[in-house]
């Protein structure tokens, strides 16, 4: 069975444009450095040569990856979710029992996950904890700095699809 990547509206678009992205412009551009670099003689001491296959490699490993990404993704609209409980998608705030202060982010999937923008993976330790929990419940999770402790505050809806 395969495995379903859970993915917003938004970022299954993002992956989509980089997709398009790589293989419109960058895939082009690389074989046309590839053929300059060629012109320049001896292959085997072309450091250009050389830089230009091994960027290839990486343009061409991130097109597969995003295939594979986009062909497992299952589409979540995050501003119809139901926000009686934590699900993917829905927009958390948290008091952190240590500190009293609130936190709040929006669940989302491992390739979409930015703490500086406000998300966590629905995958990390945060994330699987809060799962199905309601405003109120305790959630301790188990993070790299040691095991935390929060309150769930309140849960809504992302505006953004």
């Amino acid at each position: 069975m395969v495995e379903r990547i859970p993915m917003s509206i938004r970022g299954n678009q993002k992956l989509r444009e980089e997709l398009e992205h790589l293989e419109r412009v960058e895939r082009h551009a690389i074989v046309k450095a590839i053929e300059v670099a060629r012109e320049h003689g001896d292959l085997k001491e072309n450091a250009e040569y050389h830089a230009a296959k091994e960027r290839q490699g990486m343009i061409e490993g991130r097109i597969m990856e995003l295939k594979d990404k986009l062909g497992r993704a299952e589409v979540i609209d995050c501003s119809a979710v139901n926000t009686e409980r934590v699900v993917f998608g829905t927009v958390v705030t948290l008091m952190d029992m240590d500190t009293e202060e609130e936190i709040t982010y929006q669940l989302l999937g491992p390739e979409e996950a930015d703490v500086k923008k406000g998300s966590i993976s629905v995958l990390s330790p945060l994330g699987r904890s809060m799962l199905g929990k309601e405003p109120g419940d305790d959630v301790v999770a188990k993070t790299p700095g040691g095991i935390r402790e929060f309150e769930i505050v309140e849960i809504t809806r992302s505006p953004h699809p």
